[in-house]
């Protein structure tokens, strides 16, 4: 047996990374931490039956910087994810598969995901 004289493929810290490759693992990032988010609101709505005392210390929690920082990440996870849900059906439908269309459509995924999460905010009073 010959002895393996080093990688077939280049490793990680020299590879660029794609675009694409990134939405992606965002997607399935921003998936997870969505299931995670409604066990949270399954928290809260618990709290909410719980009485008085037990929403006070679960609204404390998600007044704290943590949980406002929290709150924000789930919000921009919301829209992050249909965003790009929204894109994968126009891809499923054969629209966009273009390397060029599919940067543009990944740009303005994060940015209009983005706007989405801070107008939400805004309108909210919580920024």
């Amino acid at each position: 047996m010959a002895a393996a004289q080093g990688p077939l493929s280049p490793h990680l810290q020299i590879y660029k990374k794609q675009l694409t490759a990134v939405l992606s693992i965002t997607h399935r990032a921003t998936g997870v931490f969505l299931g995670l988010g409604a066990l949270l609101f399954c928290y809260w709505l618990l709290s909410v039956a719980g009485g008085a005392q037990v929403y006070a210390r679960t609204s404390g929690y998600l007044h704290a910087w943590y949980g406002q920082v929290l709150l924000f990440l789930f919000c921009y996870s919301l829209y992050y994810h249909l965003c790009n849900g929204i894109r994968h059906l126009f891809w499923d439908a054969g629209l966009g598969l273009e390397l060029k269309t599919t940067y543009a459509s990944g740009y303005a995924v994060i940015v209009v995901s983005t706007l989405l999460t801070l107008l939400t905010w805004f309108a909210g009073g919580m920024l």
